[in-house]
């Protein structure tokens, strides 16, 4: 029987667009290309095209067997992504084998902490139609952007945006992208690790006072104190190497949010009400004062959507294939995560508004909660509210700071052209951990710092991600589609600035906000 050439049974069309050159890190992590639009039309060449049906029906079954497994293995590294070594030393890249699962713990710690708990302090100052309808718009619009944000993963074949900062590049420019994501993004890392300390120092203070009570000894520690130990608690965890490692962290972070955010409102609610409570907004001495805590109150609902600046890097953890791009399993764990989100935020906003009113104090619904009702409350459910909260402060503490450590450890890697030693990742963390310490310390507004922080990193979470839509995947011109991002973006930038100067005005005049706190007799 004579033989018909291999060339004959494949033969493959020249074409520039076929596959892409491939980089295998030293952790041999390699991912495809993603599908161009191109490869969805029917006529569009795939690696695996040449081998259909109407191609195999003369072959034997030896050889269509053989053909059929080349097929599948064509099909998990036809599209090869190409990688930068460098990744493999990097604590966000330095591992690729999360899943949904990972992406559901992770988003959920991200998305679900001390922010929940001051949201009933915005309503004071927005009352229950405007809280309520500015906290649903908020919710809409991020699950929109982190949809976007985890669509632009792959967008561009041959390459997957690993950070944010990176996709910002891609969009906006080298320089210009740099410039609009870098300072945000690590403002809101360093900004959370120091609100993180200071509610969890202060929230370990509180729970030494509980179960301790009387009998503690006449010396306790003061409130810095409890803020450096914190700080040495989420040192030591922070020595986890790499994202992926922080998983069962996360996971703990994420059933320990929504177990504390349930019994705060509840026990809240099931206490009676303060005689003196009122649902009117809070009335400030003059209208300017009124506008910028409005201003400050919503900046305080923005910042309750944080976590987009972690959605490339929790989705960089993922192996990515053909067959099973990385932006499935993120986007299905995503929407379980922001599931339980609200379940968590909308309860605590609402009930703790009704429970406490425009009484609230400045540090949310757990000051008020001990300071209302620390006698009627049996001690140690008390206890184990406040130890739930140390716990996912903890826990956030470690996702949140992941970012910083990674810019870190990339400038060392690019200098010396080799991965951190154990003992260089361990100083550049140390050194992180007490520097937020610092600021905490230096900086112990936590409602103020919370709408500051929301109107500054607002454009992360609401902005820009709708601008990225436009320039890279390039919608039609005056379609609904580019109209829709466009004005989405701008408001974005504009709320940005109005929330950024009611957060500054709050934080100048925080006096304001600490005496509307009553504690009853």
């Amino acid at each position: 029987m004579e033989e018909r050439p291999e060339t004959e049974l494949i033969s493959i069309p020249a074409t520039p667009r076929a596959s892409t050159p491939e980089i295998l890190t030293p952790s041999g992590q390699r991912s495809p290309r993603p599908a161009s639009k191109e490869a969805k039309s029917s006529t569009a060449w795939t690696p695996t095209s040449f081998i259909s049906p109407r191609f195999l029906s003369p072959i034997g079954t030896p050889m269509k067997r053989v053909l059929i497994n080349m097929k599948g293995y064509l099909e998990e590294v036809g599209h090869l992504t190409k990688l930068n070594p460098q990744d493999a030393w990097l604590p966000i890249t330095e591992s690729r084998n999360g899943n949904a699962h990972y992406a559901a713990f992770h988003n959920l710690n991200a998305g679900v902490g001390f922010q929940a708990l001051v949201l009933p302090v915005a309503f004071a100052f927005l009352g229950w139609s405007w809280g309520i309808l500015s906290l649903t718009i908020a919710y809409c619009w991020q699950l929109y952007t982190l949809w976007i944000l985890v669509q632009l993963h792959e967008a561009v074949p041959g390459k997957r945006y690993n950070r944010y900062v990176e996709l910002a590049q891609a969009a906006f420019g080298e320089r210009l992208g740099l410039w609009l994501a870098l300072f945000p993004t690590v403002y809101l890392s360093a900004g959370t690790a120091t609100a993180l300390i200071l509610i969890g120092g202060e929230t370990m203070k509180l729970f030494f006072q509980i179960v301790c009570g009387p009998l503690c000894s006449s010396n306790p520690l003061t409130t810095v104190e409890w803020y450096l130990v914190f700080t040495s608690l989420c040192i030591v965890l922070s020595q986890l190497p790499n994202l992926n490692s922080i998983a069962g962290l996360s996971l703990i972070g994420a059933i320990t949010a929504i177990t504390y955010s349930t019994m705060v409102w509840v026990l809240s609610v099931s206490q009676q009400r303060p005689p003196t409570i009122s649902y009117e907004p809070l009335s400030l001495p003059s209208f300017s004062a009124s506008v910028f805590s409005v201003m400050n109150a919503l900046g305080i609902v923005a910042f309750a959507f944080r976590g987009h600046n972690l959605a490339m890097e929790i989705q960089a953890t993922m192996p990515s294939t053909f067959k099973h791009p990385a932006h499935v399993p993120m986007w299905k764990g995503a929407k379980v995560a922001y599931f339980f989100i609200a379940l968590c935020l909308f309860p605590v906003a609402i009930g703790g508004f009704w429970a406490y009113g425009n009484l609230m104090p400045s540090g949310g619904i757990l000051n008020a909660l001990y300071g209302f009702h620390s006698h009627d409350i049996p001690r140690g459910l008390l206890a184990m509210t406040f130890l739930l909260v140390v716990f996912n402060c903890l826990s956030s503490f470690q996702i949140y700071s992941m970012p910083v450590f990674d810019s870190f450890e990339a400038s060392y890697t690019t200098r010396t052209n080799r991965p951190c030693s154990i003992w260089v990742r361990s100083g550049f963390r140390v050194f992180y951990g007490f520097i937020s310490f610092f600021i905490g310390v230096a900086l112990p507004f936590l409602s103020s710092l919370a709408g500051l922080l929301g109107g500054l990193t607002l454009p992360v979470t609401f902005a820009y991600p709708c601008f990225m839509w436009v320039l890279i995947k390039k919608p039609s011109k005056y379609s609904f589609n580019w109209y829709f991002n466009w004005i989405l973006g701008w408001l974005g930038v504009a709320f940005s600035l109005a929330f950024s100067i009611g957060g500054v005005w709050s934080m100048v005049n925080s006096g304001l906000t600490l005496k509307f706190f009553k504690p009853p007799n």
